[in-house]
C-alpha cells in the first residue's frame, strides 16, 4: 500500500509538473507581450502627429487667408494714394510714377513718348451754370470718355480743377493728334449724364525727348495750351 501511494503521489506530481510546463506556442505569445506598450506609444504618437499637423494646416490656412487680406488692402492704400478719388485717374503721384516707367520704355524700345495737357473750355461757367454736382459729374464723364477713346496702353492722369495730362506710348505728333481729334469729337456729342451739357477742350501736345523728366514736358505742354487758348480754344497746338 506504501509502494501505491508513493506512486499515486508521484504521478501526482507528474501531472503536477506537466501543468506547469508552457505550450511552445503560448510561451511564444508571452515573449511577445512586452512589445504590447510599444504598440500603444506608436498609437498615440499617431495620435499626436495627426492634432499637430491638423492644427498646423489651419494656422496656415488662416495665415495665408490674412496674407491675401493685407495683400488686397496693400493694393486698395497704393490706389488710393496714386488715384483721383473723384474720376479714377492717376492722381500727380500715380501719373508720375507710370510715366517714369513709359518714359524708361521709350528709351529701351526707341518709340516716341506724346503728352498731352487738356483743359476743359468753360468749365467756371459749366459750375456757374449748373451747379458743382454737374461739374464733378463733367470731370467723371471726360475721364469716362478718354478710356474709351484712346487705347488701353494710354494714360490719364488729373492733375487737379479741370486740367487732365495724357501719356501716349508710341504715338508721334500725328498720331496722337488724331487721338485728341477724337477725344474731342466724341466728347462733343456725348453730354454729361443727366445733363445737355456737352464739353470742349484746349490741348498743347508735346513729344518727349531724351532724359526729360515729366514736369519739364508738362511746361512745355502747359505753354502750348496758353497759345490754344489764345488762338480761340478748342484745338490742339504741338509745342
Amino acid at each position: 500500500m506504501a509502494c501505491d501511494r508513493f506512486a499515486v503521489c508521484n504521478a501526482g506530481n507528474l501531472a503536477s509538473r506537466r501543468n506547469l510546463r508552457r505550450d511552445p506556442i503560448e510561451e511564444s505569445r508571452m515573449l511577445r507581450a512586452p512589445a504590447m506598450p510599444a504598440v500603444r506609444h506608436r498609437n498615440r504618437f499617431d495620435r499626436f502627429e495627426s492634432i499637430l499637423r491638423d492644427g498646423v494646416a489651419a494656422e496656415l490656412t488662416a495665415a495665408t487667408a490674412r496674407i491675401a487680406e493685407l495683400e488686397a488692402a496693400l493694393r486698395d492704400a497704393r490706389d488710393v494714394a496714386s488715384h483721383d478719388p473723384l474720376t479714377g485717374a492717376f492722381n500727380r503721384r500715380g501719373m508720375t510714377e507710370a510715366f517714369a516707367r513709359e518714359a524708361a520704355r521709350a528709351v529701351r524700345s526707341g518709340q516716341p513718348l506724346a503728352l498731352a495737357l487738356i483743359d476743359l473750355d468753360d468749365f467756371k461757367r459749366v459750375n456757374d451754370q449748373h451747379g458743382h454736382a454737374v461739374g464733378d459729374a463733367a470731370l467723371v464723364h471726360l475721364t469716362r470718355v478718354i478710356g474709351e477713346t484712346l487705347r488701353p496702353t494710354d494714360l490719364c492722369g488729373r492733375l487737379g480743377g479741370e486740367e487732365f495730362v495724357l501719356v501716349m506710348p508710341g504715338s508721334d505728333h500725328e498720331a496722337a493728334k488724331g487721338a485728341l481729334a477724337r477725344l474731342q469729337a466724341a466728347i462733343a456729342i456725348q453730354p454729361v449724364a443727366h445733363t445737355q451739357v456737352t464739353l470742349a477742350f484746349s490741348a498743347g501736345l508735346v513729344l518727349g525727348q531724351q532724359s526729360e523728366s515729366l514736369e519739364q514736358m508738362l511746361a512745355r505742354a502747359d505753354r502750348a495750351v496758353y497759345r490754344a487758348k489764345a488762338a480761340g480754344k478748342r484745338c490742339v497746338v504741338c509745342g
